[in-house]
């Protein structure tokens, strides 16, 4: 006797949790349920991303390095069953390592000692921005996600990222394979859906600290630039990673992008 298979319905990946749709609207990909995140998703997210963004910060960099490498390891063990060619997951992965050696590396490359024509001493130290909204590219879909969200994390950032919209099972996928790795809940939200109703509520968000957008079209960016302007949200606008190379090649301007740079100053023989 013959039987139907059990069709997959995928979820969002909020708060270290595989949720519908608040809105309960889904869109189909093929014969797969994708879910069409809404307003409130990305309010849920923002929150989600906010509370963890704290405890993520708080980690030595030596740990956010490892959990990282961590994620890398669970994506190379289903590297398999991703639906897109498999020289793209190799190099989300290796994106992944490499962002995964720059998180105790960003203190001597950012930081440091400034000199003062004064009896001060006067240094700076990174610091995560906080909550980074990432609009991620149409294509590629699993690596041009992966490139921006990387240095994100690596930074110390927690990372609320919308998916490519003609093509969101690889970013949803990748939330499965967060799911079973040792990124803390709520640090990777995702959300799948129109680009376009999502984006308008990140980059309206005033919880959000920071907005990169990954090849988007001139009027999202407009947006975007306005949105964030409202509640004083730095904008990075680029152009999609294509290669390992693309994604690594201005690492440390990724990284300064969702950084802050805390200086203090302290008198000298007082």
């Amino acid at each position: 006797m013959s039987r139907l298979a059990v069709r997959k319905t995928y979820k969002l990946y909020v708060g270290g949790a595989f949720v519908r749709s608040e809105s309960g609207r889904y869109d189909r990909a093929g014969e797969l349920n994708v879910p069409r995140a809404s307003r409130k998703d990305v309010r849920d997210a923002v929150k989600a991303a906010r509370a963890a963004a704290g405890p993520w910060a708080a980690r030595s960099a030596y740990n956010r390095g490892q959990i990282l490498y961590r994620a890398a390891e669970a994506l190379e063990s289903r590297a398999g069953q991703f639906g897109v060619r498999q020289d793209e997951v190799g190099a989300a992965i290796d994106v992944l390592v490499h962002y995964a050696g720059w998180t105790d590396k960003l203190q001597p490359a950012l930081g440091g000692i400034n000199p003062v024509a004064a009896p001060f001493l006067s240094f700076s130290l990174p610091e995560p921005t906080g909550v980074v909204g990432v609009v991620a590219p149409d294509e590629p879909e699993l690596l041009g996600l992966v490139a921006e969200i990387a240095p994100a994390l690596a930074a110390g950032n927690a990372v609320v990222a919308v998916l490519s919209e003609p093509a969101p099972l690889a970013g949803l996928d990748l939330g499965e394979v967060l799911g079973v790795s040792d990124v803390p809940g709520g640090v990777v939200n995702l959300l799948s859906g129109r680009r376009e109703e999502l984006t308008k509520a990140l980059g309206g968000h005033h919880g959000l600290n920071a907005i990169v957008t990954c090849g988007a079209p001139a009027d999202v960016r407009e947006q975007v630039d306005r949105l964030a302007a409202e509640s004083v949200t730095r904008v990075r606008h680029c152009q999609p990673a294509a290669s390992y190379d693309a994604a690594t090649a201005d690492a440390l301007t990724r990284l300064e992008a969702v950084t802050e740079l805390k200086t203090a100053w302290h008198p000298v023989g007082a």
